[in-house]
């Protein structure tokens, strides 16, 4: 991927140095979705019960975390305090590649909503180390990147890449690209009302159909980060011989299906969040191939 002469956004954050804090410890099972989990979507109470308990012991927001489950911001943005950064060569590269990823889809989103007649509005990108407190709750980095609608911000711990490497091998920059760009792809999804309309819905419905409508909403998020893809690429020549392959093979790499049977030998197609790896690549080609968002509305498709 061609990034070293573009433009570094002013919109990331630095939280490295702030090293988190997350009760419960490092690695392992992300301890608060666990506990949603075991609440059940129809045990409407209990749900709440255990997000208080969670929050109360874990020294938590609330308000902070409703935010992000709603969409809607009830608690203050998370400090932007920057301190002194312990890095390596290799890290401070990429953190040049974030910047300038970041400002490749600010660039092309910018276009795409004038287009349409809106204004985009720039996320914020936030790095951390281990831990990250966000509008929407504590976050580990055991959980991967993620954006908060709470806040608008894309979370990101760069040792995310070196799994990506290492346990799921996808390695290469374009990879590292796409996965920013399906989190930007939540945020453009955030803007127009996508997501509020999907958590409405998913509020009425039982577990399954919930999981199913997850599974389009991060589809979509993958089509997305292809319409980045085509238009980046069309604008500033950014993609160089085998970097669409290396998007393909991380989208592939983080399927439900293929994560499942890592883990536990076993798929359960009715737990499925974002998709097989097969859907995700479908959608991500969609998008690169077409440069649409009118291509990329997973929610009306018969087939995924």
């Amino acid at each position: 991927m061609r990034w070293r002469s573009g433009r570094r956004s002013d919109n990331v954050e630095d939280q490295r140095s702030e090293g988190g804090g997350f009760a419960g410890g490092g690695g392992g099972i992300p301890l608060l979705p666990m506990l949603l989990r075991l609440g059940g979507r129809r045990g409407g109470i209990w749900t709440i019960l255990i997000v208080v308990a969670f929050m109360y012991f874990t020294g938590g927001d609330l308000g902070g975390l409703l935010s992000g489950l709603t969409g809607v911001q009830v608690g203050p943005a998370p400090s932007s305090r920057q301190g002194q950064v312990q890095e390596n060569a290799a890290e401070k590269e990429l953190v040049e590649f974030v910047k300038v990823v970041l400002a490749d889809t600010e660039d092309t989103w910018t276009q795409q909503f004038r287009q349409l007649g809106k204004q985009y509005q720039e996320p914020r990108l936030v790095l951390f180390r281990g831990a990250v407190r966000s509008a929407c709750g504590m976050a580990q980095a055991a959980m991967g990147p993620f954006y908060c609608p709470g806040d608008h911000r894309v979370y990101i711990d760069l040792s995310f890449y070196e799994d990506m490497k290492k346990r799921h091998n996808a390695p290469g920059d374009f990879a590292q690209a796409y996965v920013i760009a399906h989190e930007v792809g939540h945020h453009v999804q955030t803007l127009l009302g996508i997501s509020q309309r999907i958590a409405q819905t998913r509020d009425r419905v039982g577990e399954v159909e919930a999981n199913r409508l997850s599974v389009r909403q991060e589809l979509q998020a993958d089509c997305f980060a292809g319409v980045w893809a085509h238009h980046a690429d069309r604008a500033r020549n950014i993609l160089e011989q085998g970097d669409v392959q290396e998007a393909l093979n991380a989208a592939s790499a983080i399927g439900d299906d293929r994560l499942q049977r890592q883990s536990s030998g076993t798929v359960t197609p009715d737990s499925f969040t974002h998709g097989t790896s097969a859907q995700r690549v479908k959608w991500f080609k969609i998008g690169i191939e077409s440069g649409s968002l009118n291509s990329c509305d997973t929610f009306s498709a018969r087939s995924l």
